[in-house]
């Protein structure tokens, strides 16, 4: 007998669910959804139309006006890239011993990985597009940021991004920043972010939302990117039109293993991103500094 009650549709919408529920690269405060359509194999392809700035010019009364401007634009494409499974099962001895919803639960775990694993794919598109004129830090030479002698403090990194973005007519509304926890930890040694009201913002409960600072949303994960050997961190700040994301679940299915008495689910998730606005993003490369 095949899983009771298993309608793909249904199953598929709640992985979906779960999945967006454990995002924080990929949650729409973050990036964007607006190219997302139908998207049915790995390999889809969505166009994205940019247009040019349009030229503002003094009227002069009865005078005639220049040449009418012509439009730039340019064609950007999102390749749908990745493509992630789960396939696991329930032995029957198992799904009698334990308790009714644990078809549940697993949904909820593979929701939960399949999440993380698009949560450091995504984070590494962002930060690799980042311009250089946005960045502090470099690979291999990361800021110190820490509160000892000629390290850089964490909140005037944060204030340093802001004016990067400022600089590059990046609008403050909805402004985000990811940070590692270590990062989190030592902005609560900072009044300045104390004092922002960090404690509001936990109670809100958004995905990894722990505080603002410096015009900044804080969401905290331990999905940013990180290399050993010099240990570094890239701490992404940007809004969310900088990054274009689109996901689905294209197929879950519902089977008995034949050598096995078994339950069996198998599902399969479908994504891709693209910067479409790098100027929209900035990027400090850190180093873990000094607690006092």
């Amino acid at each position: 007998m095949a899983i009771n009650n298993f309608i793909p549709t249904i199953w598929s919408a709640r992985l979906l669910s779960n999945l967006n529920a454990a995002l924080v690269y990929a949650q729409p405060a973050v990036v964007n959804r607006d190219y997302e359509g139908d998207i049915r194999e790995a390999g889809d392809t969505v166009r994205i139309n940019t247009l040019g700035p349009v030229t503002v010019a003094p009227y002069a009364k009865n005078a005639n006006m220049a040449a009418v401007q012509e439009l730039t634009d340019a064609t950007q494409l999102l390749t749908i890239s990745q493509a992630d499974y789960f396939n696991f099962q329930i032995d029957d001895i198992d799904r009698r011993q334990q308790q009714p919803k644990v078809m549940d639960q697993a949904m909820r775990n593979a929701a939960l990985a399949l999440a993380d694993t698009a949560d450091q794919w995504l984070a590494g598109i962002m930060w690799a597009g980042v311009p250089a004129a946005n960045t502090q830090g470099a690979v291999g030479a990361g800021l110190a940021c820490g509160y000892g002698g000629g390290e850089t403090n964490p909140y005037i990194a944060l204030l340093n991004a802001s004016i990067d973005l400022d600089e590059a007519n990046v609008p403050r509304a909805g402004r985000w920043a990811i940070v590692p926890p270590w990062f989190h930890g030592y902005l609560l040694m900072d009044a300045r972010f104390v004092g922002s009201g960090s404690e509001t913002a936990d109670s809100r409960g958004v995905n990894g939302l722990v505080g603002r600072a410096a015009g900044f949303d804080i969401y905290m994960s331990n999905n940013v990117p990180f290399a050993a050997g010099p240990q570094e961190y890239k701490i992404l700040l940007g809004t969310n039109y900088a990054t274009s994301y689109a996901e689905q679940i294209n197929s879950v299915e519902a089977y008995r293993p034949e050598l096995r008495f078994a339950d069996a689910v198998k599902g399969l998730h479908l994504y891709g991103a693209r910067v479409v606005y790098p100027n929209a993003l900035a990027l400090i490369i850190a180093n873990i500094g000094t607690a006092a």
